[in-house]
């Protein structure tokens, strides 16, 4: 009789999938925390106290929305992974400082229950969360959304941004507010002008996003299809007649370093292949200028994000890869 090898390696036997990644939900949530807060806290340093409460109240109130749901459903608790928490931070930095901090709660409330966890939960909601309670809150109470806070010892805030100065004056209102071009681009750059909580410092965001592309959590279609877009677009359709707009102050203002970067590039709303993501942001990019030069709202990212998200499930189906050894179309 043979002698059994009890030292022969085991075979195990398990179901797909067979590759695996050190990168857990966790992680990737704290990644983005830590790219987005650079931003955060200069949005607290340029508005004070009131900005800070508000970032607490919106992370506090997504936390506890979700803790609550997933308690009440019976389901198992996941706040730890930090998406709530990223959510609620998102959803106050496109705020106003200036919002009460009980709209912000009831704005975060919204991005967790009705657009997360009603859903499925994590992995399965269609739209951004933190757009969904922005747009609720938007519809709500459109004038505490639109009011803005004048900073002192700088010139260009007046309590109006500076996309809203472009709607309702024109370009050159918007220059002469900052006193010349040079110095609207570098305020600009750098966060001193009027706007949400975390999206006047263009410089913060783009290091942020970058950081997350460096780390492998985004790709570049994206954010870079979706700024080039917007830029391409406001140049060519300029206020003075073809080709006389200004890219370099449309890519820097309002929301759309934040929303490119940290909002359209959610890896649950966007589609999966890179033609789908270049499909999606050229979209979002395009829908944004249309709201901004035509539209009756001074910015456009958070409504061509959700717009886009719309139609992330027909982008993968038309976009999706050849299954390999299926051969050529006929």
């Amino acid at each position: 009789m043979a002698e059994t090898n009890t030292n022969a390696p085991t075979l195990a036997l398990s179901s797909s999938p067979h590759i695996r990644d050190e990168m857990t939900i966790q992680k990737i949530m704290i990644t983005v925390l830590v790219a987005v807060c650079p931003a955060a806290v200069f949005g607290i340093y340029m508005f004070g106290a009131p900005a800070a409460i508000n970032i607490i109240v919106g992370i506090v109130a997504a936390v506890i929305s979700e803790f609550v749901w997933q308690k009440a459903m019976g389901q198992k608790v996941t706040v730890s992974d930090g998406s709530a928490a990223l959510t609620g931070l998102l959803m106050a930095m496109s705020m106003s400082s200036l919002l009460p901090a009980y709209m912000v709660a009831i704005g975060s409330a919204i991005a967790i229950i009705v657009a997360k966890q009603s859903m499925g939960g994590l992995g399965f909601n269609i739209f951004n969360p933190a757009h969904i309670g922005r747009a609720a809150l938007m519809v709500s109470w459109p004038i505490a959304m639109t009011t803005w806070t004048a900073m002192p010892g700088v010139d260009a805030v007046t309590g109006a941004t500076p996309l809203n100065v472009l709607k309702m004056q024109g370009y050159d209102a918007v220059v002469e507010m900052f006193g010349s071009r040079q110095d609207m681009y570098a305020d600009m750059l750098l966060g001193y002008r009027n706007g949400s909580i975390g999206e006047t410092c263009s410089l913060l965001l783009i290091i942020g996003g970058i950081y997350l592309m460096l780390r492998g959590v985004i790709k570049w279609h994206i954010p870079v299809t979706m700024i080039g877009t917007v830029a391409i677009l406001t140049w060519i359709f300029g206020p003075n007649g073809f080709f006389t707009g200004d890219p370099l102050f449309h890519m820097m203002a309002g929301g759309l370093m934040l929303g490119a970067f940290f909002m359209a590039t959610d890896m649950v709303t966007a589609p999966m292949t890179v033609k789908g993501q270049v499909i999606f942001a050229a979209g979002a990019g395009a829908i944004t200028v249309l709201i901004r030069l035509i539209g009756g709202y001074p910015e456009g990212v958070c409504y061509s994000i959700l717009l886009m998200n719309s139609l992330t499930p027909l982008i993968d189906r038309f976009t999706k890869p050849r299954i390999f050894g299926m051969g050529a179309k006929k």
